[in-house]
């Protein structure tokens, strides 16, 4: 069983020494344990001060490429690496490396195929009440959109199976927690969550300069992904929201039309023709993308299968060959008895 540690960053040369000191070492059912730092475009010599501390594997971007590309990167190279679980964690040593032996023993015990760290908000000193009033809702709308039961959508701290490490097709650009959450929900996949401890801010966030930024890229990934997956669905709701308005001027035309003067409220019949027909056009899309969305499925396995060929080659080619069968002992015959 190989566990690779991956830690994406971006400018850590200050952190990034404690965040590798505070990571096991050793953790039960787990035989290797190796660190891939995804080096983002940094210009202060995080590659080079990550080569000191001994770490195993280094990706490296000449430019930043942001943290959602950063990664999948990672993802990629460990999963060519031959690992058998990856963990996640940032490079400002937000998470308790202590706390990784939890996060993969659901994996390690066949019962999850993503775990993801509960930060339990509620008593993480460096997040304001407006923050974690925020991350509430957040975690709450992803519960929706992917039918999992994940209290905290936002924490990177999180181990994957290889399994599902091979479904995983991040899109977005921004971040990857929320997408790969609604994605493993949507595929069926196993997820689970544990809580975990974090350790004192060291400093802000460079996602995102402001919560306004915030709440609008994640929106936007989060309503981008649950189309993707669930396209009729998110069509006919807005189909239906149309079409209810349209009936309802429609009927607010026909009531005033036999009640009172039979020449106003003309506005109101326009406007009632125009929805119901924009509720037939997006009921016409919502088939459509129905369509798309199930090419994108094949699409999906048809990857995932290759994406198996490919990294399973090399550990089936570096396996020792199986012993050569004896010949098989002819009928009628016994072997001489042994002196």
């Amino acid at each position: 069983m190989k566990l690779i540690i991956q830690i994406p960053c971006l400018n850590e040369r200050l952190t990034l020494r404690e965040t590798i000191a505070d990571l096991p070492r050793e953790i039960p059912g787990v035989d290797e344990i190796e660190l891939l730092i995804i080096d983002d475009g940094s210009s202060d010599g995080t590659s080079e001060l990550a080569r000191e501390l001994g770490v195993h594997h280094i990706v490296r971007f000449p430019q930043n490429r942001g943290l959602a590309r950063g990664f999948m990167a990672g993802i990629d190279a460990c999963l060519k690496l031959g690992a058998d679980v990856i963990v996640n964690t940032d490079a400002d040593n937000q998470y308790s490396g202590a706390d990784i032996p939890k996060l993969v023993e659901p994996i390690l015990a066949g019962r999850a195929d993503l775990v993801v760290g509960d930060r339990q908000v509620e008593s993480v000193e460096g997040f304001s009440p407006t923050k974690k009033k925020l991350q509430r809702f957040g975690s709450w709308v992803v519960r929706l959109a992917s039918n999992t039961e994940v209290p905290d959508a936002t924490s990177g701290f999180r181990a994957i199976s290889r399994e599902a490490a091979t479904r995983m097709f991040v899109v977005s650009e921004f971040s990857y927690t929320l997408e790969t959450i609604i994605q493993a929900g949507q595929a069926h996949l196993a997820v689970a969550a544990v809580p975990i401890r974090t350790n004192p801010k060291k400093r802000e966030s460079r996602l995102f300069k402001s919560i306004p930024q915030y709440l609008r890229r994640s929106g936007a990934t989060i309503v981008r992904i649950y189309t993707m997956y669930k396209p009729l669905r998110a069509f006919l709701a807005v189909a239906a929201l149309l079409f209810l308005t349209g009936s309802a001027l429609g009927m607010r035309f026909l009531y005033y039309h036999f009640t009172e003067d039979k020449t106003g409220h003309i506005q109101s019949l326009i406007l009632a023709s125009i929805l119901l027909v924009c509720a037939f056009i997006v009921a016409v899309f919502g088939l459509l993308a129905d369509l798309v969305g199930a090419n994108r499925k094949l699409l999906e396995d048809v990857v995932q299968r290759l994406r198996r060929v490919e990294y399973d080659l090399p550990r089936r080619l570096a396996a020792p060959p199986p012993p050569a069968p004896g010949p098989a002992p002819r009928e009628g015959k016994s072997s001489p008895p042994s002196a």
